[in-house]
């Protein structure tokens, strides 16, 4: 029997805001690090709906996804996974100071494409960087690229 590769889907929520970005510092194996709010998605749900979830579980700030950044491919170089990544932009609200972080977000902090330079050492993949310069870079398609098709109609 042979095994099938098959990639982590993950989503992630490029938030600009007057020149700065939403990211989260989160406890990882390798410590401390940086990255959008984003996670994996989960079974029955579109991206859309994944990635607005995983915003507000990671910040507290509800978001409004407008636009596709990108589709990243990017296989971790130890060898031991693999990540397709959708990264989205759109409106954020302000955060629900009532609602507790995940598990594992140590804080929220607004940084700059300077800082983010600055920090990319701990950075969780070299995508949170690259997001934030696509999407300053002008990148943004529409999100009708996208067709859900769940419990076998589109939405």
């Amino acid at each position: 029997m042979s095994h099938r590769w098959k990639p982590s889907v993950t989503v992630a929520a490029v938030i600009e805001r007057n020149g700065r970005f939403l990211l989260v510092e989160e406890e990882t194996a390798d410590g401390l690090q940086f990255n959008q709010p984003a996670g994996h998605l989960e079974a029955n749900e579109s991206l859309l709906q994944a990635v607005v979830r995983e915003t507000m579980e990671e910040t507290a700030h509800p978001f409004t996804p407008e636009y596709l950044v990108g589709i990243y491919q990017w296989p971790r170089p130890q060898g031991d996974a693999a990540y397709l990544r959708f990264a989205f932009s759109g409106w954020v609200g302000e955060s629900d100071p009532a609602r507790t972080l995940d598990s594992g977000i140590v804080r929220t902090v607004w940084m700059t494409l300077e800082e983010l330079h600055a920090t990319h050492a701990r950075h969780r993949s070299p995508l949170v960087l690259q997001c934030a310069e696509d999407w300053l870079s002008g990148r943004h398609y529409g999100l009708e690229l996208l067709r859900h098709y769940g419990n076998g109609s589109l939405p």
